[in-house]
């Protein structure tokens, strides 16, 4: 089975990138297109929405809070791992029923979206793919012999807990007296259990529970409690997963893994080195500048500390005497910096997340992006004045020879960029053409991945695209709760009347991002509270490009944020330091980074004026 959906995953992922580049082709030069284009790639993205959501499972890679990994009790972490697990499986075939019964009643008759292939082939992945990951989640609770029965006894509650799709699935909507009867008393239980359920699943995502449970435990126990039809969650699965607007973000991942598995880092140093280490700070300014270059990229800051940490730190300690404590801040705060600049992914998912047009938060982004980069090199600059730097004498040939090497990768996001800008290609095209582009590049024309391992980068990039998928199609589910019961409207209400003020209102926006910053990780982060915060911003009249960059530029900053700031501990794994020194090395450049957010967030002019020329 794992092989057949490693494939299956690689060979949707080929197809995500060749088929819309193959498209504007024939657009840009015989002015033909490829009949459903659109509609064949969203229903190629639900399959690899699923199928990468099995590999995640298998491997562990879902998304998780995981406070668990910070106990030091072996007895209760194991505990906790089966109570997840079991809650987990629980809730997962649920949705696999939830996900049957939709594609029975909404998708009939079946439409067709190849001429021999109708849209219900491709929905099966949906029941398909959810039992695989609940069956996964059974065999990986630490439990043996009866007692992974425990587990495995949550496929047969979860089946009998989704009866109301199984009625559907069986009699359709003319139910017999006796389903209907209990259905009903399924909705009284879990109106019943609405509150204290909502706290146990806040409890279970705390465990380590993987997110994508969690937001779908509530997204379920919500709608049922209140009445409506379970078989809602698979239709906003399916909605989800369909959208045109996400598909970018496995291409770009996958963009990413290609750039960090290659040798294009080493390429892209010798060049920015041979170009500005003459200058004062000039180490400096590479290691911020190449940080961030990556970062755009991936979307994922440890990443870049994990894939460039070790040979940025080289060349500072080394070949340039800085001070270790000073490297090592200066690596690890830098190594979010990107995530303001094209092609961000995450910039991407919060035009998703709060229908912003991407253009504007893409522009909205870049003066915010250079003052955080320009603050990072010049408090490096400022801090590291007392350390007699020698400086490299400027070689023009020398120059001129790296840039040859790296000049595929230095056209890269100058492409990109204007390929989208000038509107030749949509968001879809820029990262399909990413892919093609970074795939020509470091297999074919370099070749640093040869071709028998280009499946190991893609290996690589499945089960990252498997999380964030998952999570974001749960979320659409509890984001249609959360919007029909209009909760963030009477939410920003209530704040309107108990905070007045809107500086007093930022500043708790700023301090509370700062939390969630710390605690999640990005994708988590936009998809499950973004939706939450922008009613509030439009209550207190912030802009939503405003509001978006101020939402990201925080959670950078959160990234540095003692006590569970994601890049602290990349940092401690890379450089093998304690985390408690890796927290006093990055606290200079936190705080320059928290003046920063202040900055943004006061100043709106930075995230609006490209936008407002426009």
């Amino acid at each position: 089975m794992k092989k057949i959906e490693r494939t299956v995953s690689y060979g949707v992922l080929a197809l995500l990138a060749l088929i819309p580049v193959l498209e504007c082709v024939l657009r840009l030069v015989l002015h033909i297109g490829i009949p459903n284009e659109n509609v064949i790639v969203t229903h190629l993205l639900l399959v690899l929405g699923l199928f990468s959501g099995m590999s995640a499972a298998g491997e562990e890679r879902h998304l998780a809070i995981g406070i668990i990994q910070y106990l030091k009790n072996e007895k209760v972490v194991r505990y906790l791992k089966i109570v997840t697990g079991t809650v987990s499986v629980f809730i997962t075939v649920i949705i696999a029923w939830t996900a049957a019964s939709f594609i029975k009643t909404a998708l009939s008759p079946a439409k067709p979206v190849l001429s021999f292939i109708p849209d219900t082939v491709f929905a099966l992945s949906m029941p398909l793919g959810y039992l695989v990951i609940a069956v996964r989640f059974a065999q990986k609770t630490p439990l043996s012999g009866i007692k992974r029965v425990i587990p495995f006894s949550a496929l047969v509650f979860g089946t009998a807990a989704a009866f109301p799709s199984l009625s559907r699935l069986i009699w359709g909507f003319d139910l017999p007296e006796a389903a209907f009867t209990v259905n009903l008393a399924l909705t009284n239980i879990a109106w019943m259990v609405k509150t204290p359920g909502v706290i146990f699943l806040i409890l279970c995502a705390l465990a380590g529970a993987p997110l994508f449970t969690v937001i779908g435990g509530l997204s379920l126990l919500l709608i049922q409690g209140s009445g409506g039809t379970l078989d809602v969650v698979a239709n906003q699965i399916y909605t989800a997963l369909t959208g045109e607007s996400i598909i970018a973000i496995p291409l770009f991942t996958l963009t990413g893994f290609f750039l960090s598995e290659s040798k294009a880092g080493l390429r892209l140093v010798a060049t920015f080195r041979a170009f500005f280490c003459w200058m004062p700070g000039g180490l400096i300014m590479l290691t911020v500048l190449i940080c961030a270059f990556f970062t755009s990229f991936t979307g994922a800051s440890g990443v870049t500390i994990l894939a460039l940490g070790g040979i940025l730190f080289s060349i500072l300690i080394e070949s340039s005497r800085y001070d270790e404590k000073f490297s090592i801040g200066l690596l690890t705060s830098s190594g979010s910096i990107g995530l303001l600049f094209p092609p961000s992914i995450p910039i991407l998912l919060v035009a998703t997340a709060t229908q912003t047009n991407a253009l504007h938060l893409f522009l909205g982004g870049i003066i915010p992006g250079v003052l955080l980069a320009a603050s990072m090199i010049i408090a490096g600059i400022m801090i590291s004045l007392r350390t007699k730097i020698p400086r490299e004498r400027f070689v023009l040939k020398k120059a001129a020879a790296t840039l040859k090497t790296s000049a595929f990768e230095i056209l890269l996001p100058v492409l990109l960029v204007g390929g989208y800008f000038s509107g030749i290609l949509s968001t879809v095209e820029i990262g399909a053409a990413s892919v093609v582009y970074v795939f020509i590049v470091e297999v074919l024309i370099h070749k640093d991945i040869p071709l028998r391992n280009v499946k190991n980068v893609l290996a690589k990039t499945i089960p990252i695209v498997g999380g964030v998928l998952s999570i974001l199609a749960l979320a659409a589910a509890l984001s249609y709760y959360i919007v029909d019961t209009q909760a963030p409207q009477n939410f920003a209400r209530w704040m309107q009347t108990a905070v007045r003020s809107r500086t007093a209102f930022l500043l708790l926006l700023n301090l509370a991002l700062l939390v969630v910053g710390c605690l999640v990780d990005i994708f988590s982060a936009i998809l499950i509270v973004l939706p939450l915060i922008a009613p509030l911003g439009a209550a207190y009249g912030l802009d939503p490009v405003h509001l978006g960059i101020i939402f990201l530029i925080n959670l950078e900053a959160g990234f540095l944020t003692p006590p569970v700031g994601l890049n602290l501990f990349f940092a401690s794994y890379r450089f093998n330091k304690p985390f408690v020194d890796i927290c006093r090395y990055v606290f200079p450049f936190l705080l320059i980074q928290l003046a920063v957010v202040l900055l943004v967030t006061f100043v709106p002019f930075f995230s609006t004026f490209f936008k407002n020329l426009l």
